[in-house]
């Protein structure tokens, strides 16, 4: 269900039953040549509906905006500050729980929001202590990603237009994907890049890391099941505890 579909009429009973909005979290960054600019509004949106199917919640706005420091000098990059995306992802999360959420499940399409979305769940935590904050970025993968992937992983952390990210891209938005503009691309990391700043202009010319020429739909399909496995079971565990409390006041 799109939440910017609904009308004020009609949208309190609708809140009051489902009681959980999925944010999709994004950013506008280079992805090389053959991924767009929005490539993680896109995974996140089209992972949030996904999610939604299966767990019934809302789907909100997808916030098109994220922290992109690492990026930010190359064509087509849009940059906000991790201030910036915790306050205004709080200010959305308390606005929610006056409304009657009492589920905030924020998928994230960029790891470099990852830090905003955890301290936001952390704001939250305090300020709406009843509001159950989940910031999801493909979890209960590591194993699955090390089945399929034919080409090792640049980095530990890093996931960025390579293989897997491409496949991501072919299972949820293939119809954005050049495959013929595919390149595999081999970053130089130095040994300190995990601790200094380190503009990735330092490492890559074409924000590449890893070779997506190797990128296959059936690659992202397994990944992509595997975490919205996870994801929902999180989102249904976190509901069946508040029918349970709901029912529990009632008999009070």
């Amino acid at each position: 269900m799109k939440f910017e579909h609904e009308n004020s009429a009609d949208v309190m009973d609708k809140i009051r039953l489902h009681r959980t909005a999925i944010l999709p979290v994004g950013a506008v960054e280079a992805h090389g040549p053959h991924l767009p600019l929005g490539t993680d509004n896109l995974l996140a949106e089209r992972l949030a509906d996904k999610l939604a199917a299966r767990t019934g919640g809302f789907v909100l706005p997808t916030l098109p905006y994220g922290q992109v420091w690492s990026l930010r000098h190359f064509p087509g990059s849009i940059n906000v500050s991790n201030e910036a995306l915790i306050q205004l992802l709080a200010d959305i999360g308390e606005s929610l729980h006056n409304q009657g959420f009492r589920i905030l499940a924020m998928v994230n399409g960029h790891l470099g929001n990852a830090v905003a979305l955890k301290e936001a769940a952390r704001v939250l935590y305090e300020r709406v202590p009843d509001l159950k904050v989940f910031y999801f970025f493909y979890p209960g993968t590591k194993e699955v990603t090390a089945e399929v992937r034919e080409t090792p992983a640049v980095h530990g952390t890093y996931m960025h237009a390579d293989e897997i990210e491409t496949s991501y891209m072919l299972y949820l938005a293939e119809e954005h994907v050049d495959m013929d503009r595919a390149i595999d691309g081999k970053p130089h990391i130095p040994a300190d890049a995990d601790c200094t700043p380190t503009p990735w202009e330092e490492m890559t010319s074409s924000a590449v890391l890893g070779d997506a020429t190797r990128a296959s739909r059936a690659k992202g399909e397994k990944i992509i099941e595997r975490s919205l496995d996870a994801m929902a079971d999180m989102v249904l565990q976190a509901r069946r505890k508040l029918d349970f409390k709901a029912k529990g006041e009632e008999l009070c």
